[in-house]
């Protein structure tokens, strides 16, 4: 017989994202978030965000924090789950949605009602083995060729021996008495999946009354939020067994299961969800953009059919079906996430691209931001310069071809925000001229640029007055090598004329002056 909360039928799809937490946000439970999301929004349905915080031991709330400040960052939103809380002091339970509360370890009360009336019904017994009696009958089994599982030692216990028990000061745990069936689950990524649960045993589902394990809260939540569609790794195959037998013993309908393959290391073998660098926390300060971080893993075992590459949050709504996620595993290639990146900060507006790259070059110590009223300005840090947000952009356009995160950025540009650069002298040199050959060019190049007027400071112009002293020397690079080096510092950058137009004409005329004098005396 259902219970009272399925007199009130639901429409539409329902999914949840469900995680611990144990650890700093994953890219695997994000790919996990991101496809509930999608085929959510895909349906006109409700994505449901769930925290299963019953693991107290290794629960910390700077990991549930950073799952919901990179959900957000990734621009995946939920429709009903917690609020983040920004007051230490606030002692509210925020969440938005009718089913809540969303937190796990706010459900005690929920999970009671249930396990009593479990307990009541017959489908749960006390088991008061300790366990090494537990482990013996392990080693046992394994010895005989069995399948280890729990052969029900405590299922018929009389009541007077569980109250003799608990007055001796056993700990007991409370087990479900598994019915001996073939169980057809229909998963929608992998067709038909059958299970004997008579190979399961009976599995232990809550400590208490008050303090349910995993597959019993997992049910109840599910089914108390109306979530009809459980989108999950393949890890979770195992536990779907139980979590039907308990469905049915509590009457609850069965959702939909769709288990999606895992995600692999190039070397094929499965990430760990507490490996380094791929931690969405990790991937936001490496300088991954939002957009091609869900891109990315949009295309972790999902196929689009199509030979697009690249995809809005809006497209991915649009094309994604679970009848095209792959069945087998996916492999993370941290080249390919460099790719993607590359291409949006290429593609995204050079304004939008600077105003990320903010918080790197703060990192960095090169900027700060100041605000000037309601216009932000940018200080050097170096120089002390206040300047406006446009000499950034102007700086950050140069390099938007070349880089691949943001954290490139401040590496490669960090010359535009010094007073003076670090270089050694012998970097000025062309090929085999000497240091005379050099400072003369480099009075050249002083020369002619310091009559040209503000007017004319443009890089076309910068390039055409310097292309022609050029074309009279017996070798280009000897013009156009320490001049790059005079004004950037490095063996590689942007074409000098783009240097000197950002620059400016004074910065520009005082950084040939320094190298000139790097140099020194050359008679």
């Amino acid at each position: 017989m259902e219970t009272q909360l399925l007199l009130k039928k639901e429409k539409g799809v329902r999914t949840r994202f469900a995680p611990s937490p144990t650890g700093f946000f994953h890219i695997g439970s994000a790919r996990t978030a991101l496809f509930n999301y999608l085929w959510a929004k895909k349906n006109q349905g409700t994505f449901i965000l769930r925290i299963e915080d019953t693991d107290r031991e290794r629960y910390k709330k700077e990991f549930e924090e950073d799952i919901l400040e990179s959900l957000k960052w990734l621009g995946i939103i939920w429709d009903e789950g917690p609020i983040q809380k920004k007051d230490e002091e606030q002692t509210t339970n925020s969440y938005v949605g009718e089913y809540g509360p969303y937190r796990q370890s706010e459900r005690k009360e929920i999970y009671k009602k249930y396990i009593k009336k479990l307990y009541n019904e017959g489908f749960l017994y006390w088991c008061f083995c300790t366990k090494e009696e537990l482990e013996a009958q392990k080693q046992d089994q394994a010895a005989r060729g069995e399948t280890p599982r729990y052969k029900g030692r405590c299922r018929n216990l009389s009541q007077s021996e569980i109250e003799q028990f608990k007055k001796e000061g056993k700990r007991g745990v409370l087990r479900f008495k598994t019915p001996n069936k073939i169980l057809k689950i229909k998963d929608l990524i992998r067709g038909e999946i059958v299970f004997d649960t008579s190979i399961l045993g009976d599995f232990v589902v809550a400590k208490d009354f008050e303090t349910p394990l995993y597959n019993l809260a997992c049910v109840i939540d599910d089914a108390e939020m109306r979530v009809n569609y459980i989108i999950r790794g393949e890890d979770h195959i195992s536990n779907t067994p139980k979590q039907i037998l308990i469905q049915e013993a509590l009457g609850f309908p069965r959702p939909k299961y769709a288990h999606i393959p895992l995600i692999l290391s190039k070397e094929r073998t499965k990430i760990s969800k507490r490996e380094g660098g791929l931690t969405i926390k990790e991937l936001k300060e490496e300088g991954y953009l939002p957009e091609a971080i869900i891109n990315f893993i949009a295309l972790l075992g999902w196929n689009p059919d199509t030979e697009e590459e690249f995809f809005t949050m809006e497209e991915l709504i649009e094309k994604f079906s679970i009848e095209k996620i792959q069945k087998s595993p996916a492999t993370f290639n941290k080249e390919r996430l460099d790719f993607v990146n590359g291409y949006y900060i290429r593609n995204l507006p050079v304004e939008d691209i600077a105003e990320r790259t903010i918080p790197f070059f703060q990192k960095s110590g090169i900027l700060k931001k100041i605000k000037n009223g309601a216009i932000s300005k940018i200080q050097i840090n170096e120089t002390k310069e206040v300047v406006d947000i446009s000499y950034l952009i102007k700086v950050v356009s140069l390099f938007q071809e070349r880089v691949k995160k943001l954290s490139e950025f401040p590496l490669m540009a960090d010359f535009f925000f010094k007073k003076e650069l670090p270089y050694k002298k012998e970097l000025l040199l062309w090929k085999n001229f000497s240091f005379s050959d050099i400072q003369k060019s480099l009075k050249i190049c002083y020369n002619l640029l310091e009559k040209l007027s503000e007017n004319d400071w443009y890089k076309e112009k910068i390039q055409e007055v310097l292309f022609k002293e050029a074309e009279k020397t017996e070798e280009r690079g000897l013009i156009f090598w320490p001049f790059r080096v005079a004004l950037s510092g490095k063996e590689a950058s942007p074409p000098p004329f783009d240097i000197a137009e950002v620059l400016g004409k004074e910065k520009t005329l005082k950084r040939i002056d320094l190298a000139i004098k790097k140099i020194g005396d050359t008679k």
